[in-house]
């Protein structure tokens, strides 16, 4: 049986290792197991980050929404009833930019589910 000699597939596989590892600071891309444990590590961290991120983000569309109703006197959870009500089928992303850049439409879509509120409300008590 022949003697099979590994060194390049090895020094290949290392030297992959070592080059997602450029920039990293110290021993980080300098030594190979150092070097392999920090990108291992790295690559964990923006798997998990790329889900944090939306997770963020819906929060901050929230935060923008909430922010706009307080002008009309409306919290949140009771705007997103009425929309339910109202059959209004936008997304928190949606309502975040309409916040922001039209305005006008934004409180069309605040006064109708106001309207349904109030429907709901007089529904109950009747």
């Amino acid at each position: 049986m022949p003697r099979v000699k590994t060194g390049p597939y090895t020094r290949k596989r290392r030297k992959k290792w070592l080059k997602m590892a450029k920039g990293y600071w110290g021993a980080k891309h300098r030594l190979y197991k150092t070097a392999r444990l920090a990108v291992m590590k790295a690559l964990q961290s923006a798997y998990r980050e790329r889900k944090r991120k939306k997770r963020v983000q819906r929060g901050l569309w929230i935060i923008r929404v909430n922010a706009a109703l307080k002008a009309h006197e409306l919290s949140y959870s009771k705007f997103i009833h009425g929309l339910k009500l109202a059959e209004v089928q936008l997304n928190r992303k949606v309502l975040s930019e309409m916040a922001i850049i039209a305005p006008d439409s934004f409180n069309d879509i605040v006064t109708a589910a106001k309207k349904a509120l109030e429907i709901e409300s007089a529904s109950e008590k009747a």
